[in-house]
């Protein structure tokens, strides 16, 4: 059994030698990240190409595992994979200037505050179409209206959200324009 394994926290910048004991599966359960996303990582560059065995199987060391952790981390607060390289090759960098990390990290949580505004808007629109809908047997459906024409929620829904007789008809003669 690896040493990684009974390790319960990881050892940084370098400080691990890079014993080669590990192939792309050991090196996958040690770390958390799929096989399948280890030789992705290789391939696309993120994560440096691992030598080679006689039988041509990749050989992971412990320096490998804590890359790929951090990997793991950093997806999983959200990290584009360009950013994880410049994080990653910044990990590496004893020298580096704090201020890039932190450049990154707070360009990071703005790309992540205008997402989460943008998600709060859809679901107010999608809630005030639900809303809108009876969902009944009647065939008019406010939410199908909105997917298929683009129709403004607005119309649907007066200040009591109940439809209007005027936006049914509405309704409908969109729905017959459209299919005829």
């Amino acid at each position: 059994m690896s040493s990684i394994a009974r390790r319960s926290k990881p050892s940084y910048h370098r400080k691990v030698k890079r014993v080669l004991d590990m192939n792309v599966g050991a090196a996958a359960t040690a770390s958390g990240v799929h096989a399948k996303m280890i030789r992705h990582y290789e391939a696309i560059g993120l994560l440096r190409p691992a030598p080679r065995r006689r039988n041509a199987y990749r050989d992971y060391g412990e320096r490998d595992v804590h890359e790929l952790s951090f990997i793991r981390r950093a997806r999983r607060l959200g990290f584009s994979i360009p950013e994880i390289g410049a994080l990653l090759a910044l990990w590496r960098d004893r020298g580096r200037p704090s201020r890039d990390v932190k450049r990154i990290a707070e360009a990071h949580i703005g790309d992540l505050e205008q997402r989460i505004a943008e998600m709060q808007a859809i679901a107010k629109t999608l809630g005030k179409l639900i809303s809108a809908c009876h969902g009944d047997d009647r065939p008019d459906c406010p939410i199908l209206d909105d997917l298929a024409l683009g129709v403004v929620i607005d119309r649907y829904v007066d200040n009591s959200h109940t439809r209007t007789g005027s936006v049914d008809q509405a309704a409908r003669r969109n729905r017959r324009l459209c299919f005829g």
